[in-house]
């Protein structure tokens, strides 16, 4: 079991690489950037300090089923999670399809939103997903490092898939890396996993 120095130093060493990278920035924009790095831009808003360990990009690797296809499908995806001092963070989350020896398949499921947590450690967060449909999800810390939700509502286009429901659980793993779970009820099925993905930092 390591010792909070050795987690204080494990992550100043995971951050030498990525601490001086941020989003592109547009010097001409008359508006505060949005940063997805703790050192540059404006700071944080009081109202985000719950969420301030999920600032970021982040990439890595998971796992998405189906119930319509057999097995786990492979994927890759890059998970940026920034601000711009206002009390609301901005996520974005593109995604790729991997054959078994990890090549690019071609690009897959893309989703954008927003995290407002409120004064009672509420969290809305609230997506679109590429496919079709808007999601609304409630939720509150489980810890300093973790947070779970659940939709509120669901809505589709016409020519979405049908889903009536997800869960989602974000955590803090092996002192710094980012892994989710979600589970979801779609196609006339009962609520069931249905992605899983391992992240490491890349900004921030």
């Amino acid at each position: 079991m390591s010792t909070g120095d050795e987690a204080i130093q494990a992550a100043e060493e995971r951050a030498a690489s990525t601490r001086d990278r941020n989003l592109p920035q547009f010097d001409d924009l008359p508006i505060p950037a949005d940063t997805a790095n703790l050192r540059e831009g404006p700071n944080l808003s009081d109202a985000c300090l719950a969420l301030l360990p999920l600032v970021g990009v982040w990439r890595g690797e998971g796992e998405v089923n189906y119930p319509t296809i057999d097995g786990p499908v492979k994927f890759a995806q890059q998970l940026t999670i920034a601000h711009d001092g206002r009390p609301f963070l901005y996520h974005e989350a593109r995604s790729w399809l991997l054959d078994d020896e990890g090549n690019v398949i071609r690009p897959a499921a893309r989703e954008v939103g927003w995290w407002r947590p409120q004064p009672d450690d509420t969290i809305e967060l609230l997506l679109t997903h590429s496919s079709g449909i808007v999601e609304i999800f409630y939720g509150k810390p489980r810890g300093q490092t973790s947070w779970e939700l659940g939709t509120d509502a669901v809505l589709r286009t016409a020519t979405a898939k049908e889903v009536t429901g997800a869960q989602r659980l974000y955590g803090l793993v092996n002192n710094g890396d980012l892994g989710y779970v979600e589970e979801r009820a779609m196609v006339g099925q009962p609520l069931q996993p249905h992605v899983s993905a391992y992240l490491r930092r890349v900004v921030g």
